[in-house]
């Protein structure tokens, strides 16, 4: 289904998932996009819940006013169990079809895009995906919305427990999100001048790390801090505790999960830009007929990407980049 400017009347917008910095920024560069082309805007909340129970809210050029700062989503979002049956699905696209939505833009990550090209697949509905997830683990954009901001939000806590850190000669263990992909935990800990990094991407050589620790005790570094991504093969930052606290029990040890404290917050100048410039551009692929895909930007460009690529596709880590962590830490 190809729609001409004339033909695109009316778009629904939902933001799905794990919430990302920059989602609000993202909402409010469709809507005013989509009003400049005389296209109407309505925003379902709670992500696929809101098309299901038919809850949703009219967008207007005022209604995203103030927005572009705030952290979180105005639209609210959930996980849906009910989008995963057939009937769930089924009742979301009478919804649709009752409002006369033409075309729906989704914010959020893979499990996101996997419901939309399914749904498509079903109905024929023109869908466009907008990566908005901290963990920048999408392929088809060199960055997913929000995940420049929980870096900044990392590095800054990072930088304060080092403060205590060396303050009373600790080892912090800090766990950062990364259930499957290490990005936040390795370029934070190259930014915070982390003693070791651990991700999913790679095996966790305990040995090793307790071989680095001894080391580094023998250098009588003031502090030291071990980055682990929640995801890490050993089994997180409690485990990788336990084994250097069964090694080293003299150690002054300490670990600190940051959890969702990485998730919230005012999104950064970049994610702002960012958001705006894909809100923009999906609304722009919409009327020139795409669907089933995925925007992004690649080198400073703009691009769309089929769901299915963006989904299966890893994104590969920068393996040069842990070899610069692992010469900057001895």
């Amino acid at each position: 289904m190809k729609f001409t400017m004339m033909q695109l009347k009316k778009i629904g917008i939902i933001t799905s998932g794990g919430d990302a910095p920059g989602m609000n920024a993202c909402v409010r560069a469709i809507t005013r996009t989509a009003i400049n082309q005389n296209i109407e805007v309505v925003g379902f909340k709670k992500g696929y819940n809101g098309l299901i129970d038919n809850d949703f809210i009219e967008l207007k050029s005022k209604s995203v006013a103030n927005i572009i700062q705030l952290g979180g989503t105005i639209l609210k979002t959930a996980r849906s169990e009910r989008f995963l049956t057939k009937e769930g699905r089924e009742q979301a696209y009478l919804n649709l079809q009752k409002n006369k939505i033409d075309a729906l833009i989704a914010i959020g990550g893979d499990g996101t895009f996997t419901g939309a090209s399914i749904f498509i697949k079903e109905f024929n509905l023109p869908i466009i995906g907008i990566p908005g997830t901290i963990d920048n683990d999408l392929f088809g954009t060199d960055n997913t919305i929000g995940y420049d901001t929980a870096l900044n939000t990392v590095v800054s806590a990072v930088d304060k427990i080092r403060d205590t850190a060396s303050s009373h000669g600790r080892l912090f263990i800090v766990e950062v999100m990364g259930k499957d992909a290490g990005f936040i935990a390795l370029r934070s800990g190259i930014a915070t001048g982390a003693e070791a990094i651990l991700i999913p991407e790679t095996k966790t050589y305990i040995n090793a790390l307790l071989s680095k620790l001894e080391k580094d005790g023998n250098k009588r570094k003031s502090s030291s801090i071990i980055l682990v991504a929640e995801g890490d093969d050993f089994g997180g930052a409690y485990k990788v505790a336990e084994a250097v606290k069964e090694k080293f029990p003299m150690y002054d040890l300490r670990v600190s999960v940051l959890g969702h404290l990485q998730r919230g917050g005012s999104p950064s100048a970049k994610d702002r830009v960012l958001a705006s410039q894909l809100g923009a551009w999906s609304v722009n692929s919409l009327i020139d007929g795409k669907q089933d895909v995925m925007v992004g930007l690649v080198n400073k460009k703009l691009v769309t990407i089929p769901f299915e690529k963006a989904i299966k596709h890893n994104k590969k880590f920068n393996e040069d980049l842990l070899e610069l962590a692992e010469i900057l830490a001895i």
